[in-house]
C-alpha cells in the first residue's frame, strides 16, 4: 500500500538517528552517508520511509555482515536502479545493494552504490534541486499524491509513472547543476 502523507519535521532527526548507527557499523567502509529521497526535501509530502544512501568504494562482503550485524537485511533480487533515458546501460553504473530496516524501527530503505557511479549521484543532485527549487518541489509532491490516491494498492502502476517523472526533473536539475556549479557536497550527517 503507497500512502503519502505530508511532510514530517521529524523525518531529518531519525535520518540523524540511523546514519549513527549505520556509521558505528560500517566505519570506514562508509564514505558517506546521505539522506535521499523525498523525506530529506523540507516541505515535500513523501512516504513514512527513510531513504538512506550509503556510498562505498564497492560492494563487497564486508559491507553486507556490517550492515547484517546492525540488523539490515539485503534483498537480493534487488541489484541496479532504474535508467534513465539517454543513459548508457553500463551495469556497474547503475549496480546497487537494497536493504530494509530491523524489525524494530520504523521503515527504512537502506540504498548502497559506489562512489562516483552515475545512480550515487543521481539521488543527491535530485535532493538537492528539489531543495533549491520550492515550486518544483511541490509540483512533485503534487504527482506523488495523485499516483498513491489512483495506484495505491499498485506498486508496479506507482513507479512505472513516478520514474519517469524523477527523470524530466533530472533533466532540470542537470542543468541547474551546470548554471550553478553543482558538486557532490558533504554528506547530511
Amino acid at each position: 500500500m503507497i500512502a503519502i502523507t505530508p511532510y514530517q519535521a521529524d523525518w531529518p532527526e531519525r535520518f540523524q538517528g540511523f546514519a549513527q548507527v549505520l556509521h558505528r557499523a560500517l566505519g570506514p567502509l562508509a564514505l558517506r552517508i546521505d539522506h535521499i529521497g523525498s523525506t530529506s526535501v523540507p516541505g515535500l509530502a513523501a512516504k513514512d520511509v527513510i531513504d538512506i544512501q550509503v556510498s562505498v568504494s564497492e560492494l563487497t562482503s564486508d559491507v553486507e555482515q556490517a550492515l547484517g550485524k546492525a540488523g539490515y537485511t539485503r534483498l537480493p533480487h534487488i541489484t541496479r536502479d532504474h535508467l534513465p533515458p539517454g543513459m548508457i546501460d553500463e551495469p556497474d553504473q547503475w549496480a546497487k545493494w537494497f536493504f530494509t530496516q530491523p524489525s524494530d524501527v520504523r521503515r527504512v530503505n537502506l540504498h548502497v552504490r559506489v562512489l562516483g557511479r552515475a545512480n550515487q549521484r543521481y539521488p543527491i543532485l535530485f535532493r538537492d534541486y528539489l531543495r533549491a527549487n520550492p515550486t518544483a518541489a511541490a509540483a512533485y509532491g503534487q504527482v506523488k499524491i495523485a499516483l498513491a490516491a489512483h495506484h495505491a494498492e499498485d506498486a508496479d502502476a506507482y513507479y512505472d509513472i513516478k520514474d519517469p517523472v524523477c527523470d524530466i526533473i533530472m533533466a532540470g536539475a542537470e542543468r541547474w547543476a551546470t548554471a550553478t556549479t553543482w558538486a557532490l557536497a558533504g554528506t547530511d550527517c
